[in-house]
């Protein structure tokens, strides 16, 4: 019976494994493969300036990740499977379309670490996640103490000067567009602001001849 039973555990562990692709090495790829697409997500979500955050696209980075690992996984283990699959994955067309260039970036990422944990390259897939994280965080300016706004002002004319030496006072602002019309002036600004800051918007409507003021979350480009 222990022979029996002997026998029957190595038939299992030779019809569940082929060469070293075995049963610990395939759940620590996925394993791996989940943690660091938690982490993309992660990191996507922090960064993310957009209009419309998608959740689902956040959750896709991390089933890519895992999918592409789990087709590497075969392909370093078999020369002949490899070329098959490089072949039926070439008539594979992705026609979604992305709207933000930055999504790509976060795609071929999620590929990269894919790639490199089917291949067993564990250690460089987790030290390049953790350094590129680290950067887009930096690069994204989530480590600085000022958000970026849009501020809108309608004044008339003689409340120019008095607008101008406001704005010079604040911290970091650029002119995106003025209008001049017979109701006035009307002027849009980037602006980075605390949030303790956020009271500029009363202080201009202190000013004489200030008809409104608003500010606007803004997730485009601030010229520093």
């Amino acid at each position: 019976m222990k022979e029996f039973f002997s026998s029957l555990l190595a038939g299992l562990q030779n019809a569940f494994s082929f060469g070293d692709l075995g049963v610990v090495r395939i759940l620590l790829t996925l394993a791996l493969a989940f943690l660091l697409g938690m982490f993309i997500f992660t990191i996507y979500r922090k960064t993310f300036s957009g209009v419309m955050y998608s959740k689902n696209f956040g959750v896709s980075l991390v089933m890519l990740s895992m999918v592409t690992s789990f087709i590497i996984l075969p392909i370093t283990s078999n020369l002949t499977l490899s070329l098959g699959m490089v072949g039926a994955l070439s008539i594979v067309r992705f026609r979604t379309a992305v709207k933000d260039p930055i999504d790509t970036v976060y795609m071929f990422w999620s590929i990269a670490v894919g790639i490199s944990l089917g291949a067993k390259f564990f250690l460089p897939a987790i030290l390049a996640s953790v350094i590129i994280g680290f950067l887009m965080l930096i690069l994204s300016g989530k480590f600085r103490n000022t958000m970026p706004y849009l501020m809108v002002l309608r004044f008339n004319e003689n409340a120019t000067g008095n607008v101008y030496s406001l704005l010079k006072r604040l911290p970091e602002s650029n002119l995106k567009s003025k209008t001049v019309g017979a109701a006035g002036v009307e002027m849009t600004l980037e602006l980075r602001l605390r949030e303790s800051d956020m009271q500029v918007v009363e202080r201009f409507l202190e000013i004489p001849g200030v008809y409104d003021a608003s500010i606007i979350s803004y997730g485009g480009d601030i010229v520093a």
